[in-house]
């Protein structure tokens, strides 16, 4: 991803994915529930991943996921632009979106199965 547009363009392929206020600033969102924001730190997103996620992608790609004490304890990571792993990048923004769907819309998608 090379930006925050960048990054809000893809989440907004998604189906049902629109951009509405989450802490005060338009970000990607179904059913109400966000997926990413643009983060509390320069030069990257915050991106809702699971606990276990957290810790393979912090010790698998550390120059693209890290973490600040702010985002220690919640499920969410940061993502650095501008790094070599845009399709992980997406598919992890594909998961957040599954994560956070109804099955009806999981299903009308072609995502039965989590990505």
């Amino acid at each position: 991803m090379k930006n925050w547009d960048d990054a809000t363009a893809f989440a907004r392929t998604l189906p049902d994915v629109v951009m509405e206020s989450w802490w005060g600033t338009p970000c990607p969102k179904i059913n109400g529930k966000g997926l990413m924001s643009p983060g509390r730190e320069q030069g990257s997103f915050g991106l809702m991943v699971t606990h276990p996620e957290k810790e393979i992608l912090f010790e698998t790609d550390p120059d693209t996921f890290w973490q600040t004490d702010h985002y220690a304890n919640y499920p969410m990571l940061l993502v650095r632009y501008g790094t070599d792993s845009r399709e992980r990048i997406e598919l992890y923004i594909q998961r957040a979106w599954w994560d956070r769907a109804k099955k009806p819309q999981r299903i009308a998608a072609g995502m039965a199965e989590r990505p």
